[in-house]
């Protein structure tokens, strides 16, 4: 009963007018820069941050949260048409997709992916509504030493999860660990690493770094693999999926929808990782697996369900715990603190309307999405002959005025600048910047649970340990670490990111 009087609360939040109107402008600009190779959810929440300082936080988040699960709903209709993945979590819908449609099913494809990612993202928002009270109920036990060993296992699992050379993922979270510390110290008040610059006694803002690193960086990213793209569909037609095809994607969908909502919560996961997991699981038990590659339904079915299921869940770490996941989720984080509302399992009490109504968007969200996808392929494909070197000079337009307009400071501006310099080398020597990100946002929060912990102790270190909870997780993450870096679960874990 009380979900249910929570639902409506949401909803008469949800269904306002205003937030309505912002749902839709978030569903559409996901989905337009789902189907834009280049621009993904991460990039485009960092550069629309600052717009957000003037709207009110029910309208600010609706939006961010569209325009994040929009794009796995944009990223599948370039992926199935033209064998072109707008976004990272539809690479392997490509696969199969596009087969499909050389076989004049694209029609059936689509209307795959859409139905998979509406029935997904809707079982994924029932499970938020449900699993996130009790949740924060139990966090709202927690103390300083549950919340730092809760933040070391975020880390640590982030580590396991991201691509690449281990000792890289490392190298970021102590980067981003660091980048954290620069300004004056909250207990001592004296300034660290400011090297004399008066605009650091305050740290580094969070929205200049951010747009520099995944805003401006993946601009000079694109830029520099800029190709033409001779983009030529036709008329696409069959959207009825037939009862042999219900068949055959009810399984699939179900299985996608279950790992991507497992997956979604874990800290590191969330809409790639699980789209590639619930491919690689229905390659191994689908009956018709022969398939796979040459236009498979199933092998569209389960990572379209996964990516948009995984999208959603993703959110209740974030707005239980405080604890973001992945790099949107710590844009999220950030939009909230922008705000002026402090993520964690508060929220559910202190702003009732902000976090249920932001559960009752993501399901009106999912139905403007098919509704907006299906009808307007046209539309979205013909976007593709934008030219990159007309579209992106606006963008870093846009991001500067952005940055400037945070503080009216021309220093926020150069720092946007001079971390996309950093975001655009590491990239080049294969640094992923996610751990870092992730690194800059929990290091504060980090370092004030560590030295309050202690000050409770008096100096104690056991206090980490004499906690069940505390050392339950603390256990976890070394389990994680020494799995991770164990040399036979290390070779699987790069066959898999290869693959």
């Amino acid at each position: 009963m009380d979900i249910f009087s929570n639902l409506l609360l949401g909803a008469a939040t949800a269904f306002q007018p205003i937030n309505l109107v912002y749902a839709f402008i978030g569903c559409l600009l996901g989905t337009a820069i789902g189907v834009l190779p280049g621009l993904g959810p991460t990039a485009t929440i960092a550069m629309l941050l600052p717009i957000t300082f003037g709207l009110q936080p029910e309208s600010a988040l609706i939006m961010l949260a569209g325009i994040f699960y929009g794009a796995q709903y944009g990223g599948s209709t370039t992926a199935i048409l033209i064998n072109l993945p707008g976004e990272s979590s539809s690479v392997v819908t490509a696969i199969d997709g596009y087969q499909m449609a050389r076989r004049g099913r694209a029609g059936a494809a689509l209307a795959t992916a859409a139905l998979g990612s509406f029935f997904a993202g809707s079982v994924a928002t029932i499970l938020l509504a449900v699993a996130a009270p009790p949740l924060a109920a139990v966090a709202l036990n927690f103390g300083p030493a549950e919340y730092f060993s809760l933040m070391v296992l975020g880390l640590v699992a982030s580590v396991a999860l991201a691509s690449g050379s281990l000792l890289k993922a490392f190298a970021m979270i102590a980067f981003g660990l660091l980048l954290g510390s620069v300004g004056t110290d909250v207990e001592s008040g004296m300034p660290r690493y400011i090297f004399g610059i008066p605009e650091l006694y305050d740290g580094l803002n969070f929205v200049a770094v951010s747009m520099g690193i995944f805003g401006i960086c993946e601009i000079l990213r694109n830029l520099e693999n800029e190709h033409e793209r001779s983009v030529g569909v036709k008329k696409v037609t069959g959207l009825m999926l037939t009862r042999d095809d219900f068949r055959r994607i009810r399984g699939p969908v179900l299985r996608g929808t279950a790992l991507g909502s497992f997956l979604g919560v874990l800290p590191g996961g969330g809409a790639m990782l699980s789209s590639f997991a619930a491919y690689a699981l229905e390659k191994r038990i689908s009956p018709n697996r022969a398939e796979f590659g040459k236009g498979a339904i199933e092998a569209v079915a389960a990572p379209e369900s996964a990516n948009n299921a995984g999208a959603q869940t993703s959110f209740i770490p974030m707005l239980t715990l405080g604890i973001p996941g992945n790099p949107v989720m710590a844009l999220m984080v950030g939009a909230m603190i922008i705000q002026g509302i402090t993520p964690g399992p508060n929220v559910i009490s202190e702003e009732p309307d902000l976090f249920w109504g932001m559960i009752v968007s993501m399901w009106s969200g999912n139905l403007m999405l098919v509704i907006l996808n299906l009808p307007l392929i046209g539309l979205w494909v013909r976007m593709l002959t934008i030219p990159y070197h007309l579209l992106f000079p606006a963008i870093i337009g846009f991001c500067c005025i952005g940055a400037y307009s945070i503080n009216n400071s021309v220093f926020d501006v150069f720092i946007m600048a001079g971390f996309s310099v950093v975001g655009f080398a590491l990239s080049k020597l294969r640094f992923e910047p996610a751990p870092l990100l992730l690194g800059f946002i929990l290091g504060p929060m980090l370092e004030e649970n560590l030295r309050r912990a202690m000050l409770i102790s008096q100096g104690d270190p056991t206090i980490f340990v004499r906690s069940p909870l505390s050392l339950s997780l603390l256990i976890v993450a070394v389990i994680v670490l020494g799995l991770v870096l164990s040399p036979s679960i290390s070779r699987k874990r790069d066959e898999a990111f290869t693959e």
